[in-house]
């Protein structure tokens, strides 16, 4: 089926007004897998990656709160049920989903909590963690819980701008490896050289050769992807009109990492795509987590494409965006 990603080979996180406190996500997550769900609570702590103890807290505690009277809470229930629905789906190893806050400008800022509570739980020490760029990323940055390690490393997984913001791959890494007092590693590259062959002499200069394989070798990226109105490539002008247009002529229906790709998540074949600054899509797939952060309306084509493509291993996103991706 066109909706089912290819296998991936073998394998080598406070915001305004959140739209659900981490900790009563949590319980009502586990809440459901209980009373709904009917595991047990040694499948609940293998899922969430705790022990049966800390569940059987999480269910007393949700009994205590008023959580859990007669039913589960249905806005966080629902959440689950798709939770469930993508990851079979798309072949997922897990999904996070939040409820959809009413504004619409909120969304990245909630699914940024969803995001942040996962990678303060999976983040582990010794890890080489690679980082894509963009608005979505800075709010997971707003959300994850900081702590220090001694051996964690922090990845461009593209090139960057030549002018500062703080949404830059280069800031996005820098400000992430200060919440973990981690190793940084960057892309000193343009996102888009030149031509193919710039690209190729990019690739081939030491340094950047450097990081480019430690990108390719991390043990989990985070990402976000961009659509054909809003990606910040096509705001920052890095896809001039005439290249837009072209863009979609031949398909694209947004990027992921500056790779853009059609409804079934292959690269399109357009020029920009072989001036790319990054890591390939296949080394991408080959990584063995994969954490693609994505909501709103906008992005629903492109993160589907994402998943289609086998990019993805977990994927965290709003419940509206959820039930049109289902």
């Amino acid at each position: 089926m066109l909706d089912s990603p290819p296998r991936r080979r073998a394998r080598r996180a406070a915001p305004p007004e959140p739209a659900v406190d981490p900790e009563e996500e949590l319980q009502a997550r586990v809440a459901w897998y209980y009373y709904v769900g009917n595991l047990t609570q040694q499948q609940i702590a293998a899922r969430i990656g705790s022990n049966r103890v800390r569940v059987n807290r999480l269910l007393a505690a949700s009994r205590e709160s008023g959580l859990v009277q007669i039913t589960i809470n249905s806005k966080i229930a629902s959440c689950a049920a798709l939770e469930r629905r993508l990851v079979e789906r798309y072949l997922l190893q897990e999904a996070t989903v939040v409820p959809t806050p009413e504004r619409p400008e909120l969304v990245r800022d909630a699914i940024g909590v969803g995001a942040g509570a996962w990678l303060s739980r999976n983040i582990r020490d010794g890890m080489t963690i690679g980082m894509g760029w963009g608005r979505t990323l800075r709010s997971v940055l707003r959300a994850v819980q900081g702590r220090n390690f001694e051996r964690l490393s922090i990845v461009s997984l593209q090139g960057g701008l030549a002018h500062c913001s703080r949404l830059n791959t280069f800031e996005i890494v820098s400000d992430f490896a200060d919440l973990f007092n981690a190793d940084r590693h960057f892309f000193a590259a343009p996102i888009y050289a030149s031509s193919a062959a710039a690209r190729d002499v990019i690739l081939e200069q030491d340094a950047i050769r450097e990081t480019h394989e430690k990108a390719r070798r991390a043990d989990l990226a985070i990402l976000t992807v961009g659509d054909m109105v809003e990606s910040l490539i096509i705001i920052y002008g890095l896809a001039g009109p005439e290249e837009v247009r072209s863009l979609r002529a031949a398909g694209a229906v947004g990027d992921v990492l500056g790779h853009f790709v059609g409804p079934d998540g292959a690269p399109v074949d357009h020029p920009l795509n072989r001036r790319a600054v990054a890591i390939s899509l296949e080394d991408l797939r080959s990584i063995r987590e994969v954490v693609l952060v994505s909501g709103g309306r906008r992005k629903v084509d492109i993160t589907r494409a994402a998943l289609r493509g086998g990019y993805v291993t977990v994927l965290v996103t709003d419940e509206q965006t959820a039930r049109r991706l289902v």
